[in-house]
């Protein structure tokens, strides 16, 4: 069996989904013309992304609006959310709930299936973190809906979302946490970041061993128009909490970290027994395209410190978090998961695996 290799998630949405998006927010097509557009660009990403050779892939959240905020058609939110801000001053800022109680109007499953019509080979299906979601409550409270009742509904909103991309025969069900360097950055004693690990776990406890080791987690300093915005917190204060998160899979950025040595030193003595750790071997927010040897060498480097039989790979991150973000081209971003795919085999001959 080789070392495993997976997608993150996003890919960089075609031009004519683009145009439909902002022509259907125009009022300039239908309904009906945009879920064609929306099925043109699901068909073409699942077409691209198995020429690549990946063994699994994604939809390349073709559909989402963002990685994000995916749940919140249909809720009673207020504009004036959580500002988030990237090293080069971009922001984005997320709304936030004026009204009880929380549901999500659109769960993941509707993305996997709809994935899986197309599809050859096995999906996996990226969700949203609880602990993001409870960014979406206001500090100064809702009038007869407390905190504790809205953490209550959205650990069973999060629960169930996973747990239908389970059922739905999803390959795997990856949480994107991309918040946990940012919440050591706004938050330095790491009071925020413990929060975080302790909310999604709640979630967790309602799966039990089997489920959870096609469960896994994502991690990464954001990236999002070629930008960061926790990428100057070392990762050694993150890992501690990370590892503690009750999953069987871990997604790790890693390509783009400027000391690699350092975070997998860190890393080697936390991950948990029988869990798979795949590391970034592709960028994302460079537009270089990194050759299929540079990859194996990546994993090579890995292998020295993380036993074969847990490590994979994978990208550092979706390559268009945002359905706007257009800062990587979609060619270049199939061109980097072919080099991944490939590179990764070209270390597995080598290692053996």
């Amino acid at each position: 069996m080789g070392i495993a290799t997976e997608p993150i998630g996003s890919v960089p949405r075609p031009t004519p989904l683009l145009e439909a998006m902002r022509s259907r927010a125009a009022g300039r097509i239908s309904e009906e013309q945009f879920r064609k557009a929306e099925e043109a660009a699901l068909q073409d990403t699942i077409a691209r992304f198995e020429k690549t050779g990946s063994p699994v892939i994604s939809d390349g959240e073709q559909t989402k609006p963002s990685f994000a905020t995916y749940p919140l058609l249909g809720l009673n939110l207020a504009p004036d959310g959580v500002v988030i801000p990237f090293a080069d001053g971009h922001t984005r800022q997320l709304p936030k709930l004026a009204a009880g109680p929380f549901r999500y109007g659109v769960h993941a499953v509707q993305f996997l299936k709809a994935a899986q019509r197309f599809a050859h080979c096995p999906v996996k299906q990226a969700v949203i973190s609880a602990s993001a979601l409870s960014l979406l409550y206001p500090q100064e409270g809702l009038p007869g809906y407390s905190r504790q009742q809205f953490v209550t509904d959205l650990v069973n909103e999060a629960r169930r979302d996973i747990r239908e991309c389970l059922e739905a025969g999803a390959a795997c069900v990856q949480i994107d946490f991309t918040e946990g360097r940012l919440a050591l950055k706004l938050d330095p004693s790491g009071k925020l970041l413990e929060s975080f690990v302790e909310l999604n776990n709640q979630v967790l406890d309602g799966f039990g061993a089997a489920d959870r080791a096609k469960i896994g987690v994502h991690t990464c300093p954001g990236g999002d128009q070629d930008s960061t915005h926790s990428a100057d917190v070392d990762y050694v204060g993150l890992l501690p909490h990370l590892f503690r998160l009750k999953v069987g899979r871990f997604y790790l950025q890693l390509a783009s970290e400027p000391d690699r040595e350092h975070v997998l030193r860190a890393v080697r003595p936390l991950l948990p027994a029988g869990a798979t750790l795949f590391v970034g071997v592709t960028d994302p927010i460079s537009r270089r395209i990194e050759t299929p040897e540079e990859v194996r060498d990546r994993v090579f480097e890995a292998a020295e410190f993380i036993p074969l039989a847990q490590l994979g790979t994978t990208d550092d991150c979706g390559f268009s978090p945002f359905a706007d973000d257009t800062s990587t081209s979609r060619d270049t971003a199939f061109a980097k998961i072919q080099s991944r795919v490939a590179g990764t085999r070209l270390a597995s001959e080598t290692l053996g695996r």
